[in-house]
């Protein structure tokens, strides 16, 4: 047996799981019906007698956009990607650094309709033995061999970073120069809980009700980014909640691959997935 395999190969199981679960629900958890923006207006230009709060939830993509681009953060992980409303799907990658052994784990999802692929890469594991061999194409996933088939992401809508329900959550929206704004939200209202976190918001306590953000709409009337600063509390650091859109309209179109680019998921994406 290699030395520290299967504990590695197991670390590598439970963090693929891991972040398999953060790309479905960090910046993901679609808190509104497929193709909604709960709540936002979403219609890109805000009517002349608007308030602050009504021209920037107007702002928040609806999928009238066409494809675009998407980043975002939050206390525990970065992702970026696509979404595209026309196929109904999104296009995600992040990565994770193993704190013990140093290798990045840096996996991408695709959805297109109802199916999902998968990719994996893993750097940075020089000396290292145990990890799992997987082919560099795409993976198509079944999802009913999943453990927990809610653990991947599926297409919930194009608000990816639900800056929807938490500019809703705003108790004050001031606007400034430039189309940008700046306001308080209170975390803990409607949907702003789900949005960014029901554990972290939890532990700011009453400090939840009281957060700073700042948004920025681009010159066509669409949100190009969202950043909630978290306080820090007791003995947890301050961080970051931030979301970007870009490129609306002249994203890439997402399109199920084909012939050598994909292949059916082996046994070992599964065993990763499921822990």
């Amino acid at each position: 047996m290699m030395t520290n395999g299967t504990g590695r190969a197991g670390t590598v199981r439970r963090g693929a799981g891991a972040l398999a679960a953060v790309l479905a629900t960090t910046l993901l958890v679609g808190c509104g019906p497929a193709g909604t923006d709960s709540g936002a207006g979403g219609t890109g230009s805000a009517t002349p007698s608007a308030s602050p709060k009504q021209a920037l939830l107007a702002a928040v993509p609806d999928g009238s956009e066409g494809a675009f681009r998407f980043s975002g953060k939050d206390a525990t992980s970065d992702l970026s990607g696509v979404v595209d409303p026309d196929a109904k799907g999104i296009d995600l990658t992040a990565a994770v650094k193993d704190p013990e052994h140093g290798f990045t784990t840096r996996m991408s999802f695709l959805v297109v309709q109802e199916r999902i692929w998968m990719k994996v890469k893993f750097t940075g594991t020089e000396g290292l033995t145990g990890l799992p061999k997987l082919p560099n194409r795409w993976m198509e996933l079944d999802r009913s061999r999943l453990t927990d088939p809610d653990a991947t992401p599926t297409y919930e809508g194009v608000d990816v970073g639900n800056a929807g329900p938490i500019i809703q959550a705003a108790t004050t929206v001031e606007e400034k120069a430039d189309r940008r704004y700046a306001g308080v939200v209170d975390l803990t209202a409607a949907e702003a809980a789900k949005a960014v976190g029901e554990e972290e918001v939890a532990a700011l306590g009453d400090a939840a009700r009281q957060v700073p953000f700042t948004a920025v709409v681009g010159a066509d009337g669409n949100l190009t980014s969202l950043t909630l600063d978290v306080p820090a509390v007791g003995t947890a650091k301050a961080w970051t909640y931030v979301v970007k859109y870009a490129d609306y309209g002249s994203a890439p179109k997402l399109a199920a691959p084909g012939g050598d680019a994909a292949q059916p998921a082996p046994k070992v994406a599964y065993q990763m997935l499921n822990g």
